[in-house]
């Protein structure tokens, strides 16, 4: 390789050291919540390999274990995650330059945290491929070795309760929102949302309350933003 574009491989190693510290204690969180959800380590390791989406990997082992069908967990998994789709929009303007199948590697490793490394990194230095390869194979590795360590030592735990290790989900969803609160307008569809799916999942029960949750809110959202522009 050449040194320029192996030392553009280090910057992104070296770029994802920040992402990797929080990867741990959060994968691993999840590797021992699915293992006693009745995941195995080969389960687990997979799921890390070709879902890769923290959030989407929690959501899915609780509904598989609560016995949700597979349009639930698909579709609520989806919803989850398509602020995905929004981040590679984003991105998309600096990649016009790589390969389909780079462009393919590049999309299928953003995430909440190498998405923040990469858009400050193109926005300053241009795009590299090189520093997308590095940033996210030792992001994804980061995080699928904290999975199956979490998954082999989780069940000589004991109870996640004990621990509060169930809490991690609820955590990181809770932080993850409070980055997202900028304005009114955000402020009003989150309350909109946690009010509504609350009120649907004691009325009704089941696990659509997040979906009808998300849908209305959204839409509630706006609804607000034309009216606040008028």
């Amino acid at each position: 390789m050449e040194e320029n574009k192996l030392n553009e491989l280090k910057k992104g190693v070296k770029a994802a050291v920040p992402i990797m510290t929080g990867y741990i204690p959060i994968g691993a969180a999840f590797g021992i919540l699915a293992s006693q959800q009745g995941f195995t380590t080969g389960t687990i390791f997979l799921m890390s390999l070709l879902v890769y989406a923290g959030s989407a990997q929690f959501i899915a082992a609780a509904m598989i274990s609560e016995g949700a069908d597979a349009v639930s967990v698909i579709t609520t998994t989806f919803l989850v995650n398509l602020r995905h789709l929004l981040m590679s929009a984003s991105l998309s303007p600096y990649m016009g330059k790589f390969s389909t199948w780079l462009q393919s590697v590049i999309a299928f490793g953003i995430t909440d945290e190498t998405f923040a490394v990469s858009e400050s990194y193109t926005r300053h230095n241009g795009a590299s491929g090189q520093f997308f390869l590095g940033l996210h194979m030792a992001s994804q590795g980061s995080w699928i070795l904290a999975t199956v360590l979490g998954g082999i030592f989780g069940t000589g735990l004991g109870q996640a309760t004990k621990w509060g290790i169930d809490f991690a989900l609820s955590a990181m969803f809770i932080g993850l929102l409070l980055m997202q609160l900028k304005d009114k307008k955000g402020l009003l569809v989150s309350i909109c949302a946690g009010v509504l799916s609350l009120a649907l999942k004691i009325k009704l029960g089941g696990n659509f309350n997040v979906i009808i949750a998300a849908v209305v809110a959204a839409t509630a959202g706006v609804i607000a933003e034309k009216w606040i522009k008028k």
